[in-house]
């Protein structure tokens, strides 16, 4: 049966589906020592079937197993490529958000607190840039953007800044450690992910399309006058 695997390019962000073309996998089998025995190391490749973009992703993973070569637990998992498992957003998003929501998604599994850290300031950068409000401190600003927006995104706003002093201050106790799980980052990257998408994405085609309206009523327009001119020569 042909290999099938839903999949969402890191490069083009386009959803596709892949098939056996699409995926190599490059696989070996070896005894470490008494102490680890057997395992399993792979590679997988995954070749964008967009023609305008054909980019490679490589995960590399290690398995414990059998004699036999059966996995039966994975040991490690590396992203190898691209390094950060990052959407492409687009330029007119200002660069050093881009750059912070970048550098949160690499570092989201070696250091969560540092991931929130990033995500709390691209935070900051997204309600300063896109609604101008600018205060003494992003408690500040996020309280002056409550009336803007709706409960739920307000409240998932607050979070990310809780979660993310949790990085950038330390605790009064210095013997107080408070972790942030890889999942919990993730949470706060999916936010300015889809803060990203609903704010300056929609806010951009909702533009391009106003003036796409614009520049056919002008063209309409012109049409009728040359035609009125036509009319009475």
């Amino acid at each position: 049966m042909a290999t099938k695997e839903h999949w969402t390019c890191p490069y083009c962000n386009r959803d596709c589906t892949l098939g056996d073309d699409d995926i190599r996998w490059c696989q070996d089998h070896t005894w470490l020592a008494k102490d680890h025995g057997h395992v399993v190391g792979n590679f997988k490749i995954r070749i964008c079937p967009n023609p305008d973009c054909r980019q490679l992703s490589i995960d590399a993973n290690i398995f414990k197993s059998d004699q036999y070569g059966n996995t039966n637990k994975q040991l490690y998992g590396w992203h190898l490529v691209p390094e950060a498992n990052a959407k492409p957003f687009p330029d007119y998003i200002p660069e050093q958000l881009r750059d912070d929501y970048y550098e949160s998604c690499l570092i989201k599994d070696k250091s969560p607190k540092a991931s929130a850290t990033l995500a709390r300031r691209c935070l900051q950068g997204i309600i300063r840039d896109f609604w101008g409000i600018k205060k003494k401190n992003l408690f500040e600003e996020i309280a002056a953007l409550e009336e803007k927006i709706d409960a739920a995104t307000w409240n998932a706003i607050d979070s990310v800044r809780k979660v993310g002093n949790i990085g950038a201050h330390m605790e009064k106790d210095v013997s107080i450690i408070i972790d942030v799980e890889p999942e919990e980052a993730e949470l706060l990257i999916w936010l300015i992910e889809t803060l990203f998408e609903e704010w300056y994405i929609e806010k951009h085609v909702r533009e391009e399309k106003m003036k796409q309206i614009a520049d056919m009523a002008a063209a309409k327009s012109a049409q009728k006058k040359n035609n009125a001119s036509g009319e009475t020569e």
